[in-house]
């Protein structure tokens, strides 16, 4: 059951790993806040009109706080990052997600260090970065605090939604459209005075946004949120990885990139991170004997 919920929710990371090669084939340039806009707001009412369930009580700023975390703020503080840095810096820096949530875990959820998940965390990081990392690459200050901005802000939004879970009932679509809602009506704002609306849109852009809205966007927050409440947060941490690894090897795929040596070891140190976080320790294990999933759970 841990091994199909991982996969499950492995699925979320690999759909947003698709996002770089979309937006640079489909979509119209300029427009980084829309293609954010459009990914989380129609999603997240679709989602809602599916579902027809609503947030009432204490989950009215619940669903606010986690939905800026994890969509409305980290999308805005990523094409930050992504404008401001070459793209292996930016990626190097969303890596680090698994640092920054053992650390969160300690602060947050007043658990033991996760040493585990810290020495997965650095080989994963590490790999990344000898995947996507080119020796020519610079810093620039304001894009490396939003890079670390960013991905502070998903993990402090994966500690929060792991802690709060989701009300009794609500299925795991309709919790997701709450979030997507929440995080899509604080970028509306932003992306009018930010950048405007894209002035026309071809049927390839049409078909890039619909990727980004309905797999990117319903789907993959969907099975991510689903699988923050019911994967191990050890396990969770980690599959973040999966986003630029599938960034880079659709690049070799559809664009002919090529990796080498050195690309092909971060590969693997990479896979070997995701793969080792995935075995339980004998803590887990007890935790799992003790508190069996139950049905609401895994919808």
């Amino acid at each position: 059951m841990h091994l199909r919920n991982t996969l499950i929710t492995a699925i979320a990371p690999i759909a947003w790993g698709t996002t770089y090669i979309v937006t640079t084939e489909l979509l119209p340039d300029g427009h980084p806040l829309f293609a954010s806009l459009v990914r989380a707001l129609p999603a997240g009412l679709i989602a809602i009109a599916l579902t027809r369930q609503l947030p009432n009580g204490a989950w009215l700023w619940k669903s606010l706080v986690l939905g800026i975390l994890n969509i409305g703020a980290f999308f805005p503080l990523l094409f930050i990052a992504a404008y401001r840095l070459p793209g292996g810096v930016a990626a190097t820096l969303g890596a680090a997600q698994p640092l920054i949530v053992a650390a969160l875990m300690v602060v947050i959820l007043r658990q033991n260090v996760p040493w585990r998940l810290v020495a997965w965390g650095i080989v994963g990081a590490l790999g990344v970065a000898f995947v996507v990392l080119r020796a020519s690459a610079q810093l620039d200050t304001a894009g490396v605090i939003a890079g670390l901005g960013g991905t502070a802000s998903m993990a402090v939004g994966v500690i929060l939604s792991k802690r709060w879970g989701k009300p009794a009932g609500v299925s795991s679509l309709g919790y997701a459209g709450w979030l997507l809602t929440a995080g899509g009506l604080f970028l509306l704002p932003i992306t009018i005075l930010g950048e405007g609306f894209p002035p026309t849109l071809d049927a390839p852009a049409i078909a890039g946004y619909a990727w980004l809205g309905i797999i990117g966007g319903v789907v993959a927050y969907t099975l991510w949120f689903r699988g923050i409440r019911i994967v191990p947060l050890t396990s969770i941490a980690v599959l973040g990885l999966l986003s630029p690894l599938t960034a880079a090897a659709l690049g070799a795929l559809v664009l002919g990139e090529r990796f080498s040596q050195l690309q092909l070891l971060g590969f693997a140190l990479a896979l070997a991170a995701i793969v080792g976080a995935q075995i339980p320790s004998r803590a887990d294990a007890r935790a799992r004997k003790r508190t069996p999933l139950s049905p609401d759970k895994v919808v």
